[in-house]
């Protein structure tokens, strides 16, 4: 996506979410980030041909649409941790269950979970009261502080490399059914956050200043 030329919005939004990457590791208080991706399940209309001492291994390019998931995303870039949950699906109610989730499972000692993510018209705290009773609904808008990353620049939700890293190690290849991906990606999930395998997120605002000046608003001092 190609961002506007000197916009505040743009520029107020990503300075926002900058300043939120500046943050101590608190367990009380986490950053958490979200986001989701579709897997398109395919499936092989011919057996492959298995790779033998002098030969590669042989697919045809010949495949089957055996439809989509969804794959949900949210890592802590400080805690070293990752949570990933496959659904049918990607409806405001599956975004809500997986917000729930995060907050009950994964947080809940936490005071207030600050939950970056993308900034689009279904990533609306609104969407809790179309999931849940309203009660509910409130409980876990108050476990939380949502901060959107610029319309149009998404690039700055840290969720977004591990998706990359997700689709890159375990998921760059044809699978045909639901319960595979299922289980590849929990036995990735498992291995990456034995690891504590953090995120070293190097750019600051004073980079943004310099590096995306285009992106700002220009006016006569």
């Amino acid at each position: 996506m190609i961002p506007p030329d000197k916009n505040a919005d743009f520029v107020a939004n990503m300075e926002n979410v900058l300043d939120v990457y500046k943050r101590p590791f608190d367990l009380k208080r986490p950053v958490v980030c979200m986001d989701e991706s579709p897997k398109q399940l395919i499936g092989e209309t011919k057996v492959p041909i298995k790779m033998g001492k002098k030969a590669e291994k042989r697919i045809d390019y010949e495949y089957k649409r055996n439809g989509v998931c969804n794959i949900f995303m949210a890592n802590g870039p400080l805690a070293g941790k990752r949570y990933v949950k496959i659904t049918e699906r990607k409806t405001k109610k599956d975004r809500a269950g997986f917000i729930r989730e995060i907050a009950d499972k994964e947080y809940p000692d936490a005071d207030k979970i600050t939950l970056v993510m993308d900034n689009l018209n279904t990533h609306r705290p609104s969407s809790l009261y179309e999931a849940f009773p309203p009660e509910e609904a409130k409980r876990l808008w108050d476990r939380f502080e949502f901060i959107h990353t610029p319309k149009h620049g998404s690039w700055p939700n840290m969720a977004e490399i591990e998706l990359n890293v997700l689709n890159g190690q375990c998921l760059n290849r044809r699978i045909d059914n639901f319960e595979e991906v299922q289980r590849e990606v929990d036995a990735w999930k498992t291995h990456r956050n034995n690891m504590n395998a953090e995120i070293n997120w190097r750019f600051k605002t004073k980079d943004a200043r310099i590096k995306l000046k285009r992106l700002y608003p220009s006016f006569n001092t």
